[in-house]
Formats: structure tokens, sequence, C-alpha cells
């Protein structure tokens, strides 16, 4: 009799396991959990103060972390090892060139750090980033800055891309292009991509996958049409005293609570696994936006 064998399940492209970080009384990581598959693009959804940054830099090795484990394309990272990290394309929140460089100066310096640095992919970036080749880095904009980063982690040939708020400081405009460069550069690539962002709508045009962390916890991490499925706003139509204080549904987290013109209005999280319900009589229920969703799990909960 022939024994079936058992089908082989590839690492995750990037895992963190319980990382902790605190300075001094301020904890900004606790027990943090990130599961990010290989081809991937990854929104890391956040409010300016989350810890997304503090986590990426774990990540590079720039931070060290007071506890917890790293392990990258299956293998476990130790905080001071440079190896496993160079597989790893990071652009971060501010750049800082040697200003009286150009941009191919500044891409020969780099290109001695790493082995796979490719020198024409460099170049085509530039080019189709619209980088100047001219002139000193002194004279670039902010988002010119940010342009130039990305080609300069992307011609190394990382199979882990991390982006930490790119697009901070760019117009509207220039912030569409650069993820559509991102999006379209992880697919033709299969690149492992993960993006920081406290904005909606970036995560909407390009990630398959979301983490929303908030105050150092990982609030929720899956597919954006997960999220969106697993919370609802129900909305009191009748007024009714005597059940003023029970909930219309059983079996939810509540992430707002608040009262519109007399009528109470509640955002709820279902738990995982546990199917919608029917809400009671007296409540309608709508679906709440993606950007509602995401105030309502990191604002504080109002309790009236």
């Amino acid at each position: 009799m022939a024994i079936a064998e058992m089908a082989t399940v590839a690492p995750a492209a990037l895992e963190l396991r319980q990382i902790k970080k605190r300075y001094g009384d301020l904890s900004v990581l606790k027990n943090l959990e990130m599961n990010v598959e290989e081809g991937e693009i990854y929104g890391f959804l956040g409010r300016n103060g989350a810890g997304k940054s503090t986590a990426l830099r774990i990540i590079m090795g720039i931070t060290r972390a007071d506890g917890g484990d790293i392990h990258l394309f299956g293998q476990s990272v130790a905080p001071n090892d440079p190896e496993p990290r160079q597989q790893i394309g990071y652009v971060a929140q501010e750049q800082h060139f040697y200003d009286w460089m150009t941009a191919p100066r500044l891409g020969r310096f780099v290109s001695g750090f790493y082995p796979s640095w490719d020198e024409n992919e460099f170049r085509r970036l530039l080019h189709v980033l619209e980088v100047p080749t001219d002139r000193k880095i002194l004279g670039f904009s902010g988002g010119m800055h940010t342009k130039l980063a990305l080609c300069l982690a992307l011609a190394t040939k990382p199979k882990l891309l991390l982006l930490d708020e790119p697009t901070a400081g760019m117009d509207a405009v220039a912030r569409r292009e650069f993820i559509d460069i991102v999006r379209d550069d992880a697919v033709r690539s299969h690149r492992t991509t993960v993006f920081s962002s406290h904005l909606i709508d970036e995560v909407e045009m390009a990630a398959d996958k979301v983490g929303i962390l908030d105050n150092g916890v990982m609030r929720f991490e899956g597919s954006l049409q997960t999220l969106q499925q697993s919370v609802k706003r129900l909305i009191q139509i009748e007024p009714n005293t005597e059940t003023a204080n029970e909930l219309p549904v059983l079996n939810t987290d509540i992430l707002s609570d608040r009262v519109d013109r007399g009528f109470r209005e509640l955002t709820v999280q279902y738990s995982a696994g546990e199917a919608e319900q029917p809400v009671a009589d007296g409540w309608r229920a709508e679906q709440p936006s993606l950007e509602e969703i995401f105030v309502a799990m990191v604002s504080k909960p109002l309790r009236l």
C-alpha cells in the first residue's frame, strides 16, 4: 500500500512572535504577533505612535527588542546578525543621504554593501520614478528623497521590502503613483512587501492582507474582506427604555458605543468563526466603510 506524502507548507516570509519593547515606563510593543506570507502585500495600519516604526526597526536590527523572536523565510534571526537582513530592502520614514552626492553617485556608494546589487535595475528605476540624475540630492523634495530610497532598496533585489510610512509628505497624486509602483513591482517580482500607513485608502489600493496595530497590540490580522465582514454597525430605530442597556446581538466585541440624536449606535466585531446573527427587534444593521472600521478599532471606546 502506497503511503501518501504529506504536503509541505512553505514557511512565512516574516513572522514576529511575542515581540516586546519598552522605553522606560512606556510599553511600545506588547507581545506583538505578525505573520506575512511570501508574495503578499501587507498593509501595516495604525495611528501615529502605535508602534509601527518600532516594529519595522526591530525587524531591521536597528532597534533591539526586549523579548520575542523574528523568523525570516523560516529561519530565526538573531538581533545582531546582519546577514539574513541582506534579504530585506528598507525605506525608512525619514531619509538621511549625503546631500553633496547625485543619485547615481549614491547608488555606486550603496552598491558596495550589497552583493546582489543590480545597477541596470537601479538606473531603470531612477528613470521610471523620474529621479533627477544630474543634480545634487541637496535640492530634492521630501517626496523625491523617498523615491530615491525606493530605487536604492529595490536595486538590492530584496526578497522582502519594508516601507515605513513611505508617502508621508507627498501630495495625493504622488501618493497614488508611489503606491501603484510598489504594487506593480510586488506583482511583477513576486516580492513580499510590508508597508506601514495610517491611511486606509492606501491599504485599499494595494494590500492583500492588513494588520491593525493599536497601542502596541495587533487588533486584527487578515484580508480586508474578512475585516469588513466581521464588523457591523447596529443602529437603534425604536427606542425602548426597558432594554436600553441590552445588546442587540451576542458574542461580539463592542468597538464603539455612542448616541446620535437620541438613538444608540454600536459598532461591533464578531468573534473569530462566529457567524453574523440577526439583530434584535428595534435595531437595524449597516455595513460601515473600511475607514470607519479602522477608526472604531483604534479609537477609545465610549460607554454612554
